[in-house]
């Protein structure tokens, strides 16, 4: 299902050879399935002096956003709140998809739970719905406001990029 109010358009490349045509360009439904079967994403915050932060993380793709949870005193979810623009990435570099957007902190018990259950099925956990207390962890959704994806195998047609906002 296409979250993107537009089609997806060329991201801006310069000097990489990237076809300025359609031709080649990527759907939504492919960085949709890329999304939701990477086993591990690379998620990047900003410290409070500015210095990038970047962590593995488990996650999952669920109603048009990413989805996870860190502890409260981590350092990823100390910068979220107070910097919430972050970027995810699937695992896979020869076939990346790239989430920018802002985090926000969920806490409502029926959406932790939606959460729960996607996340143990995904990882083939059985956490209890305690682990995702939000005196001991935060649970982040992060709703794209833009998406970049590519194939190494056809870098010169397939980089596509998805925006909520024209740019």
């Amino acid at each position: 299902m296409d979250h993107f109010p537009m089609p997806g358009r060329r991201p801006h490349m310069p000097g990489y050879g990237i076809a300025q045509s359609p031709t080649g360009q990527l759907d939504f439904a492919w960085a949709e399935h890329r999304l939701t079967n990477s086993h591990g994403y690379w998620r990047a915050t900003v410290r409070p002096d500015h210095r990038p932060h970047v962590m593995p993380v488990w996650a999952v793709w669920l109603d048009g956003a990413v989805w996870f949870s860190t502890a409260v005193g981590s350092r990823k979810g100390r910068n979220l709140l107070i910097e919430p623009r972050c970027s995810i990435t699937t695992e896979d570099p020869r076939e990346p998809v790239v989430v920018d957007g802002e985090a926000r902190a969920v806490v409502d018990p029926a959406l932790l739970e939606r959460f729960l259950r996607a996340s143990n099925d995904k990882y083939d956990v059985a956490y209890e719905i305690d682990f995702l207390d939000p005196a001991r962890n935060h649970t982040f959704r992060v709703e794209p406001d833009t998406v970049i994806a590519l194939t190494e195998a056809e870098f010169s047609t397939s980089p596509t990029r998805w925006s909520r906002v024209e740019h």
